[in-house]
């Protein structure tokens, strides 16, 4: 096998990836889209499992020592405010820029058009949402060992960043907590490389599982929204998050999506932003030069409120929904749409699927009635892990592109790193 770990992991990555595709319509072919799935199910479907258990049990451990040992690297806890700033602002930039261009891509392929809903299971899903209020409060840990426990990402945010500046302000007294930190950060960075040898294999056995249950069939009626959330998705990604590598930062942007190869992989197969974060993290550091101070906060911070992707599906299943049922759209409707689809999608979890039942709030702005809701939430949901993988993908260069910003300004951007060939 010397010859197959000879070979770079974002490409071993990535066969991985196409060989699932392949393997995975062929079972289905072959055997039958029932009989295919129940045997990669049994079979194959697990090694995925594992993959995603593995990287899952990274998230909270590097979130916390990782962040931490960025507060302490920036030396100044005043440096916090600048970074946290600029950080939410060019979120809620990119943000606006996807609903724009969803909304754009949904008028121009009117994927509702014809869409045959007459044998759609209705799913119905609430309306209700948390206040901002309760939001914010919510991100305060009662108990930063429960915060841990439970993965509460905003607390433990919270929590670590306190830590950090409370570590700083002691000095000497606090140095070998600090220097504790500083190597548990490095111990979790090194077991996310071993994690990242299983990434192939984990990849094509969730990648064939999805194309094997999901079968060619259950594409057709869906095709054209399929394709305009796709084509969506990577014109914002080529052309915002490309506009600021290339000519804000003037950094190279092939270099760029190139570093980011493992993790764009692995959110398309796990669907998931948070399972992501490990990776994400180590090739900022590790591909994009990108220092701890900045990566262990501008990233997971990223994964929790920064849903690009999300946004712009949401304003193109708005406008599906619309075509589909015969609404009459006006200008402030799409200006609603917008504003509701950024707000919804700061809150939505970064687990597969978890944005499509956000849907219901953003249709409330044109007055949707339940009924039409429930039906469209039905027709979408068999086929949402197919476009939830690509948006997951898009969150997660979302997240590497204002990192990368942000590490540029505040001056913690190693750019021969970022320029270098990529390490893995």
């Amino acid at each position: 096998m010397g010859w197959w770990f000879g070979i770079k992991l974002w490409q071993r990555v990535l066969i991985g990836l196409a060989a699932g595709v392949v393997f995975g319509v062929a079972a289905s072919q072959v055997m039958g889209q029932e009989q295919a799935t129940l045997w990669l199910a049994t079979w194959v479907h697990p090694v995925g499992t594992a993959f995603i258990s593995l990287i899952r049990m990274l998230i909270v451990p590097l979130i916390f020592t990782t962040l931490v040992s960025g507060v302490i690297a920036m030396g100044k806890p005043a440096k916090l405010g600048t970074l946290g700033l600029k950080t939410i602002a060019l979120y809620l930039v990119t943000t606006l820029f996807a609903n724009i261009i969803g909304l754009t891509f949904g008028t121009i392929f009117q994927p509702g058009r014809g869409a045959d809903l007459g044998n759609v299971e209705a799913v119905p899903v609430s309306t209700e949402a948390p206040s901002i209020t309760d939001r914010l409060l919510e991100i305060i840990p009662t108990n930063p060992i429960a915060a841990l426990a439970d993965g509460n990402v905003l607390s433990i945010i919270f929590f670590s960043i306190f830590l950090g500046v409370g570590i700083l302000a002691t000095g000497k007294v606090g140095k070998p907590v600090a220097d504790l930190f500083n190597s548990a950060s490095e111990v979790v960075l090194k077991i996310t490389h071993y994690v990242m040898e299983v990434a192939p294999y984990g990849v094509f056995a969730l990648v064939s599982y999805t194309a094997a249950s999901q079968g060619l069939e259950s594409l057709q009626s869906v095709l054209v929204l399929i394709v305009a959330v796709y084509l969506g998705l990577i014109t914002h990604a080529l052309i915002t998050y490309g506009f600021l590598i290339r000519v804000v930062l003037n950094l190279p942007l092939v270099r760029f999506f190139r570093g980011l190869t493992d993790p764009i992989a692995v959110g398309y197969s796990t669907a998931s932003s948070s399972a992501t974060l490990p990776v994400t993290i180590a090739a900022c550091e590790d591909n994009l030069g990108i220092k701890k101070s900045v990566a262990g906060s501008v990233l997971p911070l990223g994964a929790t409120i920064n849903m690009d992707g999300t946004a712009l599906y949401l304003g193109i299943l708005a406008l599906f929904t619309a075509q589909a049922f015969g609404y009459d759209l006006t200008f402030m409707n799409y200006v609603m749409i917008a504003l509701t689809a950024a707000i919804v999608s700061i809150g939505a979890a970064g687990i597969p699927s978890a944005s499509l039942f956000l849907l219901a709030i953003v249709l409330q702005t044109f007055d949707v009635s339940p009924e039409h809701t429930a039906i469209i939430v039905g027709f979408i949901l068999p086929v949402d892990r197919i476009m939830d993988m690509a948006r997951t993908s898009v969150n997660v260069t979302g997240d590497a592109a204002v990192a990368t910003a942000v590490a540029k300004w505040e001056g913690e951007l190693d750019e021969d790193v970022f320029r270098a060939p990529a390490k893995v």
